[in-house]
């Protein structure tokens, strides 16, 4: 079995930005070339690309679509349509040189849609579409959502109906699939994101300090916020349920990172912040690279409040659970690590979560370790894609059998 997993080409692999889909891409690959799996990632071109360990094949676009815009307006859908019609080509250029039969692992509709269509018959039959739903848009319910995805999502529609496989990353997204999208269930997945818990570990006592200090966080007590910039991701709210302890205790921070999709959004919050006179202890760090640095401010944070309206997944949780960080999360968001975290419901509620347990060492010790077992238990990279891969070969063997 051979086996393309698929850049969507948003950013380069391995993203240098906080970027879940590739972040996804690039460890599934990582995992999957550990356990013996013949994989090649195919992705947009990059002049500069960090060191990876899987091989590449790269889809070249005109310069002037190569760079990031994070603001995802119109420039942006003209590059995923030009990088997905390349892409097609690439791929039908794949199959044209093989006979064998061939995974090609899609997390956009962009780049489904343009392969499904461009793809002559002759050639996709030689080809096993796996389609990963990465969207948040399908955790709404379906009242609320169903002119949006008609009308905003009809490729992604388009490319679940006529993949061999899809995987969802939540129950509303499977429901939505099977009983409204009426794709048959033995071709829809639940599955979970895993977490590279290599990068994400908890920091021994003097490499905190030290992290601490470069970071010029000595005395203080941060709570953090990852995720781009915008209203969806809330971190407005974030900012307002930790107002009192900004007000109150001047050790207190809030930090929060991520690119900026709405500059409104940001403005927003800076007025807000200055408005109650807390600017020096509310810090925007920009775009900071998964990994090594990502860590450290996990590590150096009591929590992560992450107070996102919507997630399919939510990554970062997973990330900060890895890193012995405790989450708070609003009630309302379902996401698959949810009993790992304390919730609340409104301020009184957060603030009870923080005084309760956040500021009680053992409390908190206890709750940091549960966290990063239950990832080391369940989550972990190598076990997510041994998933994707049994699925696969069983699909393609039951396939010749036929």
């Amino acid at each position: 079995m051979k086996v393309f997993e698929i850049g969507t080409g948003y950013t380069p692999i391995p993203a240098t930005i906080g970027a879940a889909t590739e972040i996804v891409v690039e460890q599934l690959a990582n995992s999957m070339l550990r356990q013996g799996v013949d994989i090649t990632v195919v992705d947009i071109a990059a002049e500069e690309r960090k060191a990876h360990a899987f091989p590449i094949i790269e889809v070249p676009i005109q310069k002037f679509f190569q760079r990031t815009d994070v603001g995802l307006g119109v420039m942006h859908k003209m590059k995923r349509v030009v990088y997905s019609v390349n892409l097609a080509r690439k791929l039908i250029e794949i199959l044209k040189e093989t006979e064998e039969q061939v995974v090609f692992h899609f997390h956009n509709q962009y780049n489904a849609f343009f392969f499904l269509k461009l793809c002559p018959l002759q050639f996709r039959k030689r080809c096993y579409i796996a389609y990963t739903n990465h969207s948040y848009i399908w955790f709404g319910k379906w009242e609320e959502i169903k002119r949006t995805v008609s009308t905003n999502y009809f490729q992604e529609i388009f490319s679940m109906k006529h993949a061999d496989m899809n995987y969802v990353l939540n129950k509303k997204a499977y429901h939505h699939l099977t009983e409204q999208l009426r794709i048959p269930s033995k071709r829809v997945a639940l599955i979970d994101n895993g977490v590279n818990t290599s990068a994400y570990y908890p920091m021994s006592e003097e490499d905190k300090g030290q992290t601490r200090q470069r970071w010029s966080a000595e005395g203080k007590r941060v709570f953090i916020h990852i995720g781009s910039v915008c209203d969806r991701k809330n971190q407005m709210e974030a900012v307002r349920l930790m107002m009192p302890f900004l007000k109150q205790f001047p050790e207190y921070e809030f930090w929060y990172a991520g690119g900026i999709i709405d500059e409104a959004y940001k403005e927003k919050i800076d007025r807000y912040v200055s408005r109650h006179n807390v600017s020096k202890q509310v810090r925007y760090l920009g775009e900071v690279e998964p990994g090594a640095t990502l860590n450290e401010i996990y590590n150096i944070a009591d929590a992560l409040v992450f107070s996102s309206k919507s997630e399919a997944y939510g990554l970062v949780i997973s990330e900060a659970l890895a890193a012995g960080t405790p989450v708070i999360i609003k009630e309302s968001l379902e996401v698959p690590m949810k009993n790992l975290c304390l919730t609340y419901t409104d301020r009184r509620e957060f603030q009870n979560q923080i005084k309760t347990t956040i500021e009680n060492f053992n409390s908190r010790k206890k709750l940091s370790e549960d966290g990063r077992t239950a990832i080391e238990a369940k989550y972990s990279w190598n076990k997510i894609s041994r998933r994707y891969a049994e699925i696969w070969e069983s699909d393609i063997e039951n396939r010749y059998k036929e």
